[in-house]
C-alpha cells in the first residue's frame, strides 16, 4: 500500500483554484484500490471529495464512488468491456463503449489509460472516457489522447475537444508525479 499527496499549483496553467489531494493506493490479487479526498476550489467554487475507485489486474475500471461533502453522490459499475450501470442498475448509455474515467479534481486517473494501455515511446493513443465534472458529478463524454514522451516516465495529455495539453511525469507504477503546471506531488 502506498499514501501519496498532490498539492495544486498556481501558474501558467492554473485552473482557478487551490487544493490538495491525498490518496492511497493498494495493489491487491483482484485487483487495485484507490481510496482519495481531494479538498479544492476550482473557479471560486470550493468542495471537498472523497472517491474509491477499483480496476481489475488489466487497470480495467470496475467501480468508481464518489462523494462530494455536502452534495451529490455517484456510484458507477463498469465490466470492463465499456458497458455502465449506476447505483441503481441502470445502463449508462451515455459512456458506452468507455474503459476509464477522468475526474477533473484529480491527476491519479491519468494513470489509468497509462497503466491499462500498451505503450513504445512516440505511439499516441486516443480514447474515450467517462469525464466527471465538480461539483455537481456530471458526466459527459470526452476524447482524449496520451502520447508516450518517454517509456514508463512521461506522456502528454490532450483533451481533444478543447485542445488542452499537458506533459505528465509518472514514477514506477504510472501513477502522476508532475501534471505539468496543474498538480505536484509532495
Amino acid at each position: 500500500m502506498r499514501e501519496l499527496r498532490w498539492s495544486l499549483l498556481t501558474g501558467e496553467n492554473d485552473p482557478g483554484g487551490q487544493g490538495i489531494e491525498h490518496l492511497v493506493f493498494d495493489a491487491r490479487d483482484d485487483g487495485f484500490h484507490i481510496d482519495s479526498v481531494v479538498v479544492g476550489d476550482i473557479d471560486g467554487e470550493r468542495f471537498g471529495l472523497t472517491y474509491h475507485v477499483r480496476c481489475d489486474p488489466q487497470w480495467r475500471t470496475r467501480e468508481a464512488q464518489l462523494q462530494v461533502v455536502g452534495g451529490p453522490m455517484l456510484e458507477l459499475h463498469g465490466d470492463g468491456e465499456g458497458h455502465w450501470r449506476d447505483g441503481h442498475g441502470l445502463a449508462l448509455s451515455l459512456i458506452e463503449g468507455c474503459i476509464d474515467i477522468d475526474i477533473i479534481a484529480t491527476p491519479f486517473t491519468n494513470t489509468l489509460p497509462i497503466r491499462r494501455l500498451a505503450w513504445t515511446e512516440g505511439a499516441r493513443q486516443t480514447i474515450e472516457v467517462a469525464w466527471i465534472a465538480l461539483p455537481d458529478l456530471q458526466i459527459t463524454r470526452a476524447s482524449q489522447a496520451y502520447t508516450c514522451l518517454a517509456a514508463g516516465r512521461r506522456f502528454r495529455y490532450e483533451s481533444v475537444g478543447t485542445g488542452f495539453t499537458a506533459e505528465l511525469d509518472v514514477d514506477e507504477d504510472g501513477v502522476v508525479i508532475d501534471y505539468e503546471g496543474i498538480w505536484k506531488r509532495t
